[in-house]
């Protein structure tokens, strides 16, 4: 057999390929591999719906100031963000309170249920640590197409919260009361609910959480408080005791 080519049979042949992801979230080739993909706002504009949606959620005061504390960026940053999406229809400033619009509430919910479910995926099924999914799940939730929604939904069987508790809009709500385990009396044991959001985004946090197995579902005992740190018995399968620093401590939701 003749093995000689000519110049264009010897051009590079291009082949498809699905990715790991599109594999196994059953998504035509390309969906992910095409990433990122032009969105309906910009980055910026859904990253602070987001976290306006998210301080909302944890209780917090929803002022610039805040804002400008939980985006780490400056005031006058925020201010001026403030001022454009106001124009974009997004918010709406009461006084000194930011709140969503009906469109800026679609759009924070649809960005904190992507977020939330690529947790999910990147931690029930490539297996990463809860700080790694966390960060790259930040980047996921501005690519993430309605079919690839549609994809994680069903290999995830629909889940209802994210990796650390965390409610995913769009699934029933829980009745569960929660409270600060601030608020817990020393000697009561209880149950771990959810790692809010500010918890996720502080240096450390999720891996010492993780590591200590403070995981939601979780049965601890409150044995003692000490300028603010919480010393716990975890209820596993050695009875370990741990201490939370008074970050943590003063952040984390419990069912008694």
């Amino acid at each position: 057999m003749n093995h000689a080519r000519t110049a264009g049979e010897n051009r590079s042949i291009i082949v498809s390929v699905a990715t790991a992801e599109e594999y196994l979230l059953g998504v035509p080739i390309g969906t992910l591999s095409a990433m990122p993909v032009a969105g309906e706002h910009h980055p910026a504009f859904e990253e602070y719906c987001e976290c306006i949606f998210e301080m909302r959620e944890d209780k917090a005061e929803v002022i610039q100031a805040r804002l400008a504390e939980r985006l780490a960026v400056s005031r006058s940053s925020v201010s001026e963000m403030v001022k454009r999406m106001e124009l974009a229809d997004l918010i709406e400033v009461d006084s000194t309170q930011l709140q969503l619009t009906p469109r800026g509430e679609e759009l924070a919910t649809r960005i904190v249920r992507r977020h939330r479910l690529a947790e999910r995926f990147l931690t029930d099924i490539i297996g990463l640590p809860w700080a790694r999914a966390h960060h790259e799940a930040c980047k996921w939730e501005h690519v993430i197409s309605a079919d690839v929604e549609a994809g994680l939904v069903r290999l995830l069987g629909n889940p209802s919260t994210c990796p650390h508790g965390n409610p995913i809009p769009g699934t029933p709500a829980t009745n569960v009361a929660v409270t600060p385990l601030t608020k817990v009396a020393v000697g009561t044991r209880f149950t771990v609910v959810r790692i809010p959001e500010e918890i996720e985004e502080r240096d450390g946090a999720l891996d010492q959480l993780e590591s200590l197995r403070i995981i939601p579902g979780r049965a601890c005992t409150l044995v003692e408080r000490d300028n603010g740190a919480a010393q716990l018995i975890v209820h596993d399968d050695s009875d370990r005791t741990v201490t939370l620093d008074p970050f943590v401590s003063a952040r984390l939701l419990v069912t008694l």
